[in-house]
């Protein structure tokens, strides 16, 4: 599937940079992630979104919604064991929103979602070690996105399985508190 236009691949890191400069923390919880994340940008200027760059690269993710804005496409994540948001890997793609959207994709077989361009979360997280790949850190910047009408999901190889879940049915998925927190943001802060 082609990207929309202002959804291209771009390999410049300066516009990751400023996709995270333009977005307004709304907490200092969330203004020392984003601190955290232009930190590492500069100290890794050319790798920073490459999965070579050992410390730890930028991913993007998002809460991918349904139509009608009920529910949210979940996938139990084959490597992590945990019900997640749709996402990964920048794999040298700077334009965060376009690797959100394309993993989305991907991970859905959904096509014709739409993302909002600037992020409404970020969260570095540590990704345990693995048979051939260290310990490091997902730089995640999390968008909000919406399936269009009738979208009809199709698992990929990366997923258990994928699931629309409401807010009321979130408590019973194994997941984490990051996802927790892009359902307050998508859904209020008193969806429970």
């Amino acid at each position: 599937m082609a990207a929309p236009p202002q959804l291209q691949r771009v390999t410049d890191l300066a516009l990751a940079r400023g996709t995270l400069e333009a977005w307004v923390p709304p907490n200092d919880a969330q203004a020392a992630e984003r601190a955290a994340m232009l930190a590492f940008i500069d100290a890794h200027p050319n790798d920073a979104h490459l999965r070579s760059c050992v410390p730890g690269h930028l991913t993007a993710s998002c809460l991918l919604l349904n139509h009608a804005g009920t529910h949210a496409l979940l996938t139990h994540h084959r490597k992590l064991k945990k019900w997640l948001q749709l996402g990964g890997h920048c794999d040298g793609d700077a334009n965060l929103a376009h690797a959100a959207w394309l993993e989305a994709w991907e991970e859905s077989g959904i096509d014709g979602i739409e993302i909002d361009p600037l992020p409404v979360d970020l969260d570095i997280h540590t990704i345990p070690a693995r048979p051939g790949e260290p310990e490091h850190l997902h730089l995640d910047s999390r968008f909000i996105a919406r399936a269009p009408e009738g979208a009809k999901e199709v698992i990929s190889s990366e997923s258990i399985e994928l699931a629309w879940v409401s807010p009321a049915d979130l408590a019973q998925l194994d997941t984490d508190t990051s996802v927790t927190r892009l359902f307050e943001i998508a859904f209020g802060a008193h969806w429970s």
